[in-house]
C-alpha cells in the first residue's frame, strides 16, 4: 500500500506556522509528502526543503485574486494533490498549521488498509482540538469544528473545498468517510497578539480585497480575548513533534473558564449531546457510513 502525503504552505516563518512539525507528523504513515510552497521570501521553502529526504516540493505562485471565500487556499491544496502519482492508494491532508497526534497512526494504519479495497469509502474523518491563545486552552464554541477529513483516496474527481476545510468530489458531491479515533490538533490560534492580528490581516486580504500593511498592525495585548468567547483548560497531551515548540513558547497567555460566554444555540446543542450521545445542528462536509 503507497501513502502520499499533501500540504501548502507560504509564510510558514513571518505567520509562524508549524509547518516543520505538521509536516513531521505525518512522516510515519507516507512513502513521501508533496508541499506546495508559494512564493515568499522569508525562508519558508528552505524551512520545508529540510525537513525529510520524502518531502517533495512544489513551487507555486499563489493566484490571490481567487479571494471569494479564500478560494486561494482550496487552489494551492489541489496543486499538490494533482500531483501525487497514479500509484499511491491514499492520500494524507494536512495544513500548516495542523499536527496529528501519534496516539492515533495504529488506526489510521488499520483504516486504510481496511477500507483501501471498498469503493464506497472516499476517506477518513479525524477529531479536532482546537488550540488558541497559546498551548494550555482549546476552544469550545461549536464554530469550532470537531471532525474533519485528512485522508483521501487517491481520486482525482476529489477537489479541495471552499477554503480548503475539506473536501467534495465530482459535482459537489460530499464524500463518503469512516470515522478513525485520531486528532488533528490545530495550532493556527496560537500566536502571540501581534502576529495573530497581522495574520487576520492578512486572511482579510486574502478572502476579500483588504489592504495589508504589516508595519503598521498594532494589537494590544489583550487582543486575543476578544475574538474569542469561550475557552477550556487542555488536560491532555501534545504531539511529541511539538514538544520543542511548546518549550520555546514566549508569550503569556492568562484566561480564567469563569468569563465563558455560552450563546443560547450551544448551550442547547450541548444539552442535546448530553442526552443523546449525538451532535446537532453542526455543519458536516462529510458523509459517514
Amino acid at each position: 500500500m503507497k501513502v502520499t502525503g499533501f500540504s501548502f504552505i507560504k509564510n510558514a516563518v513571518k505567520m509562524q506556522y508549524p509547518i516543520v512539525e505538521a509536516i513531521q507528523s505525518i512522516l510515519p504513515l507516507c512513502d513521501e509528502v508533496i508541499v506546495a510552497v508559494g512564493n515568499c521570501n522569508d525562508g519558508t521553502r528552505d524551512l520545508v526543503a529540510g525537513i525529510d529526504k520524502k518531502v517533495k516540493i512544489l513551487d507555486t505562485s499563489w493566484d490571490e485574486n481567487l479571494k471569494e471565500g479564500g478560494r486561494v487556499l482550496a487552489a494551492e491544496t489541489d496543486k499538490a494533490f494533482q500531483k501525487i502519482a497514479n500509484d499511491a492508494e491514499w492520500c494524507v491532508y494536512i495544513q500548516g498549521d495542523e499536527v496529528l497526534h501519534e496516539d492515533g497512526f495504529q488506526e489510521v494504519k488499520a483504516a486504510m488498509l481496511k477500507w483501501k479495497d471498498d469503493p464506497d469509502v472516499d476517506g477518513l474523518l479525524f477529531k479536532y482540538r482546537h488550540f488558541f491563545g497559546s498551548y494550555d486552552f482549546v476552544g469550545i464554541e461549536s464554530h469550532w469544528y470537531r471532525n474533519e477529513i485528512r485522508v483521501i483516496k487517491n481520486n482525482k474527481s476529489i477537489y479541495s473545498y471552499k477554503d480548503a476545510q475539506g473536501f467534495r468530489k465530482g459535482d459537489n458531491q460530499k464524500l463518503r468517510v469512516k470515522p478513525v479515533n485520531a486528532y488533528i490538533h490545530h495550532y493556527g490560534w496560537v500566536q502571540n497578539p501581534h502576529i495573530m492580528k497581522a495574520k487576520q490581516a492578512y486572511k482579510e486580504k486574502l478572502y476579500r480585497s483588504g489592504e495589508y500593511d504589516e508595519a503598521s498592525i498594532v494589537a494590544p495585548e489583550n487582543y486575543a480575548l476578544t475574538l474569542v468567547n469561550a475557552l477550556k483548560k487542555f488536560t491532555s497531551t501534545h504531539p511529541v513533534v511539538m514538544q520543542e515548540r511548546i518549550k520555546k513558547l514566549n508569550w503569556d497567555f492568562k484566561y480564567s473558564e469563569s468569563n465563558n460566554k455560552i450563546t443560547l444555540k450551544d448551550k442547547c446543542k450541548n444539552l442535546l449531546e448530553k442526552i443523546t450521545g449525538r451532535r446537532f445542528f453542526d455543519y458536516k462536509n462529510y458523509k459517514i457510513i
